[in-house]
């Protein structure tokens, strides 16, 4: 099964500077975070950002931030709880103005349902706190979970590679920044491939 770029929503974990700090593969980390962002916004994919408790670890990267349609901040550890399926399943429009008030053959149509993007493709740190928190949840809600692997830390290996192990038990797909990016894309043919190709390299 490949990713479809229709189908697909970016999530970016936790990013922020003070976390970030402790993390021993930072610099690889981010700039892979960034090319996510980057070309998910090339190619029309929503992405979301979460910060926990940005009071005291601060924001997150401010590239990745300006790239995030929303970003939540949290005191769980799972974004779930603060809102992140509200953003990730909007509720459909109902028609607007008084629609009560007018004849029925004057009154506009029921919007068509939000067609929903039911693959999370999700990045961040640590890998086995909020990442896995929220990821394990976000597959409880019957979504699709795709962990970009090359865009996630923890302070040690062992933390990082027990949560890896974790996610594909319970049925996450493990995949990497330009797995993700050339799946979004299908083609060398593809309008967005050279801007996409000059992230990469």
């Amino acid at each position: 099964m490949l990713l479809e770029v229709s189908d697909s929503q970016l999530v970016l974990v936790d990013y922020q500077e003070r976390l970030m700090a402790a993390l021993p593969e930072r610099e690889a980390v981010l700039a892979n975070a960034r090319r996510l962002a980057q070309g998910a916004k090339l190619l029309g994919v929503p992405v979301w950002g979460t910060e926990q408790n940005p009071e005291r670890l601060g924001q997150n990267d401010a590239a990745l931030r300006g790239l995030c349609q929303r970003t939540l901040a949290k005191m769980h550890f799972s974004a779930v709880p603060e809102g992140l399926i509200d953003c990730l399943r909007p509720a459909p429009r109902g028609p607007g103005g008084n629609a009560r008030s007018l004849p029925k053959h004057l009154q506009k149509p029921a919007a068509a349902p939000v067609a929903a993007r039911g693959a999370i493709v999700l990045a961040g740190c640590e890998a086995h706190v909020c990442l896995l928190q929220t990821a394990l949840e976000l597959a409880e809600e019957e979504m699709d979970v795709w962990v970009v692997t090359d865009a996630c830390a923890s302070r040690t290996e062992r933390n990082r590679d027990a949560a890896f192990d974790r996610l594909a038990g319970a049925g996450c797909e493990l995949v990497t920044t330009e797995m993700v990016l050339f799946e979004w894309m299908r083609s060398a043919e593809h309008p967005a491939f050279r801007e996409i190709q000059a992230l990469i390299k």
